[in-house]
């Protein structure tokens, strides 16, 4: 098999793992709100229930770090496909996103407003949300 079948093979077997990270960090998301959902709903402490959000927090945060790891390597193999064929590079996908990735101050208000996406926000305005109105009606 040549180099750039190889390369090939890799480079879908990292995005595709790349890409269950992403489904990983969404299932971790829906069980925090489930989970917090149902500790409001039986009337556990709000600090069980924050401290399962926050376990889970942490455990996106670990799938996220693996997710980094395996970007690295997918723009290694993309560089390398690119060598490998410059006047026609295919799978470049990761190494295009970080090519129009703004650093600084935008990539701050980029992030920023990514987290303002109704997607990104279903998860926590919820929980913080539900758990201020219990606080409101005395429920906790």
């Amino acid at each position: 098999m040549d180099n750039k079948a190889l390369l090939g093979q890799e480079w879908q077997t990292l995005q595709n793992n790349h890409e269950q990270h992403e489904r990983n960090a969404l299932l971790i998301k829906l069980s925090s709100v489930a989970l917090s959902l149902a500790g409001l709903a039986s009337g556990l402490a709000p600090a069980w229930i924050g401290l399962a959000v926050l376990l889970l927090w942490g455990l996106e945060g670990i799938f996220k770090t693996y997710q980094a790891r395996l970007s690295e390597r997918l723009l290694q193999v993309e560089s390398l496909l690119r060598e490998e064929q410059p006047s026609q590079p295919a799978m470049q996908l990761n190494a295009d996103w970080l090519a129009k990735r703004p650093g600084g101050a935008r990539l701050i208000v980029e992030y920023a407003l990514s987290a303002c996406r109704p997607t990104v926000t279903f998860p926590y305005l919820p929980i913080l949300l539900a758990g201020g109105l219990a606080k409101l009606l005395g429920w906790l």
